[in-house]
């Protein structure tokens, strides 16, 4: 007798009951959108890498395509396109109007050279550098 009722004990204790249930689940449903949240951040953020190191990339491209060699370096603007990318390549004088004095026997002049990339998304890539311009012969 005393083994008949140990089993009905049992079989009532047995399992889980319905809000048990309920409960588990509700604790895997938050992790899984808690890590499918994580991994469309990671996502997000992967594409703005990519997309970043392509305006990059267009950027050394312009730069080397772009800006004429130290003998052939003139004043004004250019522009051009690589793929999407549009680019444009502004040579001013550095300084503003500055320019060395006539009497002196400098054959260069510093020149601004401003290198900007537009990405198809519009990011903008801007890069100023300073080259050495042959100065006219008279």
């Amino acid at each position: 007798m005393s083994r008949a009722r140990s089993s009905s004990i049992d079989r009532r204790d047995a399992g889980f009951t319905v809000i048990e249930v309920l409960v588990a689940l509700a604790v895997v449903a938050v992790s899984i959108v808690a890590i499918g949240a994580l991994m469309a951040s990671n996502a997000r953020g992967v594409r703005a890498m990519e997309q970043r190191v392509a305006l990059m990339q267009a950027t050394r491209t312009a730069m080397t395509t772009g800006v004429p060699s130290r003998a052939e370096l003139r004043e004004g603007a250019s522009s051009g396109q690589i793929e999407a990318y549009r680019w444009t390549v502004d040579t001013t004088p550095l300084g503003g109007e500055w320019t060395p004095p006539a009497s002196s026997d400098v054959g260069w002049t510093p020149e601004l050279v401003r290198v900007r990339v537009r990405s198809p998304s519009g990011a903008i890539s801007d890069i100023r550098t300073v080259r050495l311009m042959q100065r006219p012969s008279k």
